[in-house]
């Protein structure tokens, strides 16, 4: 069963038997709510509750994640959950963000400072709850971990018996505890608690890995106090429970059944769902209903973490995907991370932060500041964007391999497409095992086909491409250009290598003996595109460009609908991917990704070979 699948019919169960409130609290709240102020806090989990400084303490958490949010807007995003009613501010950090390659760490430019990013929840006087992995999940990519463990295919990530693993998490905590450790509560930062791992129970059962991690970042001066966060039947049944952390259930009231295995350590929600992530060829956006739920956990003053408050965007490369663990069942995550949040992807106050507002303004004893109005919107005339480069013309030199491993085995190539092309000296019917994720099929320069590894409504997914027999006794150049989308990021799908990754075979006979070419889709490889002179060859597979002229800028939704499948790139960033079949047809652009002037948006499409219209709007849908 998919995360999806097993967490939203979690939600479905009933919450246990009202308790007590919190001692010290009352229906209005605590009398006074201690807040973040610079000075050494004690944050301890006992007698079943939270306690802050001595006294009971309700976490009104709400999620967002500064990798999915400009940074210029953090501070907004922030204060939108404060005036909710929010004391408390989740945050993962994923650890694929920062290390690149190993040993190359980037912990500051553009939405990667976190340091900057809580000391601004503290500055808004709102506390922190750290989860930082080293697996975060969160439909990320890879569930945060960094791509080039898949380099070796012999690897087991999330396991302390092997050590390249083991060495490469002590690398990430080496790097990142320094900025973490003066940033607890303890110490005068912000940070009341940290999760160990996350969802350990849904993956494996060694306790002992949770507690080595746990060791690990004490040895660092982090010493918690700390959560782990799970699905109650997956912990109940892997005994994963970490002694003395607090408990996180995820999608899931049970508190009875969570207290049974946590003892005296407080039980909580680590992840109550408002809304729900969305995957591509859905038939409409995912949404949620918390509210009843809401308002019980508050009745009852117990514990939360909205997932998510704000989800944002994933920008890049950075949208994972969810498997079946025998790897069928492939749905990647679409580009927006909108979630069907509180605040929408743009920062706007949905129908449901309102109401949530409503709910919980009597329940804490501070009158709540009003939310901060949301940036300011634009659009742009549409405008057609016209053939600029083939990447037939660009394709860098070959690989010659006996058969078409994965990009990361082949190239240490992490996203982005690779093509394979073989010469026939006949046609027959051609299959492959372990495309991923969609493969576009040509003979001697004519399309052919596609292949997908996602099976939705509205997608003509076949196995098979029948390759013609060549004309005139000569060979024919077969070319198969794959792109990939995130990788699997929960399950037992994880190593989720891109490529082909199986036998390529014509009428049975698997074919050996390639050429590969590494399309990495990176900036040093769209510097290097010169535009086409020679229109008469144009062939599925170009870049397109189209020149924007602004006067004022703002926040807008580039409409991709006219378009297939691809990319788009705003003067040379990658805003992510787009998809014929929905349901996202607009890409969420920030405003600092504009420039007064000129700006360049770039396409790249599997499918069309023609002008095509790039429109704008205010807003992700309708």
């Amino acid at each position: 069963m998919q995360r999806r699948d097993f967490l939203r019919f979690a939600i479905l169960t009933p919450i246990a038997a009202a308790t007590p409130l919190a001692r010290g609290a009352t229906e209005k709240g605590p009398s006074v709510e201690p807040v973040p102020d610079g000075k050494h806090h004690r944050f301890e989990l006992s007698h079943r509750q939270f306690l802050l400084d001595g006294a009971p303490f309700q976490i009104r958490s709400g999620e967002m994640h500064p990798a999915r949010i400009p940074a210029e807007y953090w501070l907004h995003r922030i204060r939108m959950a404060k005036a909710m009613g929010l004391n408390t501010i989740a945050v993962y950090l994923m650890w694929n963000s920062f290390e690149s390659e190993p040993g190359v760490f980037d912990l500051s430019t553009g939405s990667r400072d976190f340091a900057r990013f809580i000391e601004l929840c503290k500055q808004e006087g709102m506390w922190v709850y750290l989860r930082p992995g080293p697996y975060v999940c969160a439909e990320w990519d890879f569930g945060g971990l960094p791509p080039y463990l898949l380099r070796d295919p012999s690897i087991r990530v999330r396991t302390k018996d092997d050590p390249r693993y083991m060495q490469a998490v002590q690398r990430y905590m080496d790097a990142v505890a320094p900025k973490l450790a003066p940033l607890m509560a303890s110490r005068g930062g912000p940070i009341l608690m940290m999760q160990i791992e996350n969802e350990y129970a849904s993956f494996g059962h060694d306790l002992d890995y949770l507690l080595r991690l746990r060791a690990m970042w004490q040895q660092h001066g982090i010493e918690g106090p700390f959560s782990i966060s799970d699905g109650l039947s997956q912990i109940q049944k892997e005994k994963t429970y970490v002694p003395g952390a607090a408990l996180g259930l995820d999608g899931d009231t049970d508190f009875a059944g969570g207290q049974l295995i946590a003892g005296e350590a407080p039980v909580w929600v680590g992840e109550g769902y408002p809304g729900w992530l969305t995957h591509w060829g859905d038939p409409d956006f995912q949404t949620g209903d918390y509210a009843a739920t809401l308002r019980r956990l508050l009745a009852e003053g117990r514990s939360f973490n909205l997932y998510v408050v704000h989800g944002g965007t994933n920008f890049g490369f950075t949208a994972g995907a969810n498997a079946n663990n025998d790897y069928s069942g492939f749905e990647p995550v679409i580009t927006s991370y909108d979630y069907g949040a509180p605040i929408n992807e743009r920062g706007e106050a949905t129908p449901n932060y309102y109401a949530f507002r409503a709910l919980i303004a009597p329940h804490v004893t501070h009158r709540l500041p009003e939310p901060p109005p949301a940036p300011a919107t634009m659009r742009f005339a549409d405008v057609d964007a016209k053939p600029y480069a083939s990447i037939w013309d660009n394709l860098p030199p070959a690989k010659l391999v006996k058969k078409p491993d994965p990009n990361e085995i082949l190239f240490a190539q992490d996203h982005g497409m690779v093509m394979y092309r073989k010469t026939l000296q006949t046609g027959g019917m051609l299959h492959i095992e372990g495309l991923r994720d969609y493969g576009t099929v040509f003979s001697n320069g004519k399309y052919l086909d596609y292949l997908s590894r996602v099976n939705k409504p509205g997608l003509h997914v076949t196995q098979h491409v029948d390759i013609p027999p060549p004309a005139n006794g000569a060979g024919a150049v077969l070319d198969i250009l794959v792109d990939s989308f995130g990788h699997v990021g929960y399950g037992q799908a994880i190593y989720d290598f891109k490529g082909i990754v199986g036998a390529a075979t014509l009428d049975g006979d698997e074919m050996m003996e390639w050429q590969a070419h590494s399309l990495p889709l990176d900036e040093q490889y769209l510097d290097g595109l010169p535009p086409m002179t020679d229109t008469s060859t144009i062939r599925p597979g170009m870049f397109f460009k189209a020149t924007i002229k602004l006067e004022e800028l703002g926040d807008c939704y580039i409409d991709m609908s006219a378009w297939d499948k691809g990319y788009l790139w705003v003067n040379r960033q990658l805003l992510g991917r787009y998809w014929r079949i929905g349901p996202q047809q607009r890409l969420y652009c920030p405003a600092s990704w504009f420039v007064r002037g000129h700006n360049e948006l770039m396409v790249f499409d599997m499918h069309r070979v023609s002008a095509t219209p790039i429109r704008s709007s205010d807003r992700l849908k309708g």
